[in-house]
């Protein structure tokens, strides 16, 4: 396979079988693959996982910062929700606040309130 052509499916499919490979904490890569679109998504996913969880050789945290995660927390912020940050590390902490605090800057507490509004005629009840 001629792993130069980076727009070939083959690429991109190995690219991505590397990437969420490097977002698993446990996984360790095998040092004879020398694909070179696997070890590439693999880094990526690698550098993308300890952004958001801090260094695997400092450990594994019990709970797991994923970009669904950060977004939950970007909205809880937007709309002005209180947040459970119980069963972090203290460096995902930081991570999770950047985003937390973005979405309560945007906060618009009208909007909060028809957005409740809404959710509540349709029987969805948020504490």
């Amino acid at each position: 396979m001629n792993t130069k052509n980076i727009y070939s499916p083959a690429y991109r499919k190995d690219y991505f079988e590397g990437y969420a490979n490097g977002l698993n904490p446990f996984y360790q890569i095998n040092s004879n693959n020398n694909d070179d679109a696997f070890s590439s998504g693999y880094i990526s996913g690698r550098s993308d996982y300890e952004r958001m969880n801090g260094a695997i050789n400092e450990g594994i945290p019990k709970r797991i910062v994923t970009n669904k995660v950060l977004e939950d927390f970007l909205l809880a912020g937007l709309l002005g929700l209180s947040i459970d940050a119980e069963g972090y590390t203290s460096y995902q902490l930081s991570v999770i606040r950047k985003w937390y605090l973005s979405g309560v800057e945007k906060y618009d507490p009208n909007e909060s309130i028809y957005l409740f509004a809404i959710l509540e005629r349709n029987g969805i009840y948020i504490n």
